[in-house]
């Protein structure tokens, strides 16, 4: 084969036997349980020069196929680990690895991946001090590179700095976390902080570069330009929508701290540091091989909007287009296709834009939604909903059937009467203006301390993302306020309501579970979905969808 590539279902691993396929090479990938193909399949990648072969480099390495390129991915990457646990792959698995590697009789590379603090480090660490992650990266640097000496082995060794993208919840990603959670009163760490970052794209197309260049040499792997931490976290907050911190902690008294009152792990603390690293050789190779990383700050929005669509990982990720958009003075979630949906989707309280997904698989064509301002995932806004669903819909060029629910299907309303030109019918799903009010709305603490299993036994819907998406938004800070808040304004409306939809001139379709009845009568067809209660998208959505297929023919 091509290539051997150990550690092939790891972040960067799996990455790397992607761009190795898609070169054409012929790959073999070492892993211990195979999720790397059904993995490929959903990144579009064909598997035809691929070959699976089970492997543990914890012990020794035997009846592999021969290769001429071989790399080493494989690492235990978390913190927390005991030290037998972290050195069975981070230490004795690289030089397993690198012994088997010596024994093939065409080899022309060993491709190492270390990181980018442990090649200056002493070659045998402190593991109290350092933690077993990086104490057993150290340590397994420097005995890879011992061994390669001794045993003749062509090497060089990648030295990548903190890699994002799609899938990456360790590391930086936590400190993003408590951004968005708004669990980040201050920021570790001082004005100069640096923690360089690279994406996994650009790293994978460097690996596939390396044993095509000269042995021996070192590369540090990462975006010199990436701002220092402060400014970094000011640059996601300001995507995000959320308040950034304006204290910092130095690393030093964070140190001296107990862990349970600064939330920070100790293992982390020596990431952040004001050293700069070497990464000439790295440009050199990048720039003969024609690779350009993408500007940090556009790497950096891409993946926060990863992270926060897959939950920082709770969630599986999610395809097709979404991030935040400025839309009328929100940071706006939106989902799906924004300049040619066939169907755009409000969604109605306490939920988000998620509660689509059930009727959305089942719809024709691409579909739009977004988080309502100050709700979901967006921020607020002091503008009207009326004003930022005019603008959110602004891009759109198709005349899509607006779908709203419950609380949006008064500024659905707004819109289908002033602008009936741009969309080809309205839907209401339960219009909560037409039926009877409602229960008094909990207060907010009570709402924002629910849980997903009592939300939806309230709600009369099924447990699943939608209501996990949910109650994760409605913990975050204003949410649940913002949310109670629009439950009790919405009874203010309902006049103003029924007179718009008396006079809206574009075709309208209700929709109403049997548990959930509409209590005035309307001019405009009614679709009554049998067994349904409020909330006929996510208990009935196959019901739906045939009534909107019928009312569109």
């Amino acid at each position: 084969m091509d290539a051997l590539v150990f550690g092939a279902t790891g972040f960067v691993g799996r990455s790397l036997v992607a761009e190795l396929l898609t070169r054409g090479r012929r790959v073999t990938a070492a892993v211990r349980t195979d999720t790397l193909t059904p993995w490929l399949a959903a990144q579009g990648v064909d598997p035809g020069g691929l070959d699976v072969v089970t492997a543990d480099i914890t012990r020794p390495l035997t009846g592999l196929p021969a290769a001429r390129d071989v790399y080493n991915t494989a690492a235990r990457y978390a913190f927390g680990l005991g030290m037998r646990e972290a050195r069975a792959a981070n230490v004795t698995g690289a030089l397993h690895v690198l012994e088997w590697a010596a024994g093939l009789p065409e080899l022309r590379r060993l491709v190492h991946l270390s990181g980018y603090r442990v090649a200056a480090a002493e070659a045998t660490p402190d593991y109290a001090a350092l933690g077993a992650y990086e104490a057993s990266k150290v340590e397994g640097h420097h005995a890879v590179v011992a061994r390669a000496r001794e045993l003749g082995v062509p090497l060089n060794v990648v030295n990548p700095s903190s890699v994002i993208g799609p899938g990456q919840y360790i590391g930086l990603a936590s400190l993003v976390q408590d951004l968005w959670r708004g669990r980040l009163p201050a920021l570790p760490g001082g004005p100069d902080t640096f923690v360089p970052i690279v994406t996994v794209g650009h790293l994978a197309r460097f690996l596939a570069e390396v044993p095509a260049s000269p042995a021996g040499v070192d590369h540090w792997v990462l975006d010199d330009a990436t701002p220092p931490l402060p400014e970094l976290i000011r640059a996601l907050a300001a995507h995000l929508g959320v308040r950034a911190p304006r204290r910092t902690v130095p690393v030093g008294l964070l140190r001296r701290l107990p862990s349970r009152l600064t939330g920070a792990d100790p293992e982390t603390l020596s990431f952040l540091s004001t050293d700069r690293y070497p990464t000439a050789s790295a440009r050199a190779l990048a720039e003969s091989a024609g690779l350009e990383m993408p500007p940090a700050a556009d790497a950096l929005r891409a993946w926060a909007d990863d992270l926060v669509a897959a939950r920082f990982g709770a969630a599986p990720a999610r395809q097709g287009p979404h991030g935040f958009h400025a839309v009328a003075g929100s940071r706006t979630w939106v989902a799906g296709e924004r300049r040619s949906p066939s169907h755009v989707l409000l969604h109605g309280l306490p939920m988000n834009a998620d509660l689509w997904a059930p009727l959305a698989a089942r719809l024709p064509g691409p579909t739009l939604a977004a988080d309502l301002p100050g709700l979901g995932r967006s921020s607020p806004t002091e503008r009207s909903t009326a004003t930022w669903l005019a603008e959110l819909l602004e891009p759109v060029r198709t005349r899509p059937t607006l779908v709203a629910h419950s609380f949006a299907c008064v500024p659905a309303l707004r819109f289908a009467t002033e602008h009936p030109d741009r969309i080809g019918g309205l839907v209401l799903v339960a219009p909560a203006f037409l039926q009877a009010p409602g229960p008094r709305p909990p207060a907010a603490a009570v709402l924002r301390r629910v849980s997903a299993a009592r939300l939806a036994r309230t709600l009369g819907v099924p447990e699943g993302p939608e209501v996990d998406s949910a109650v994760a938004d409605l913990r975050r800070p204003g949410v649940a306020r913002r949310t109670v808040a629009a439950l009790r304004a919405g009874g203010a409306e309902r006049q103003r309501a029924r007179e718009l939809l008396d006079g809206v001139r574009v075709p309208v379709l209700i929709v109403a579970g049997s548990a959930d009845p509409l209590t005035e009568a309307v001019r405009h067809p009614v679709a009554v979905i049998p067994g349904a209660g409020h909330y006929p998208q996510l208990t009935h959505p196959a019901d739906v969808a045939r009534h909107l297929a019928d009312a569109e023919r």
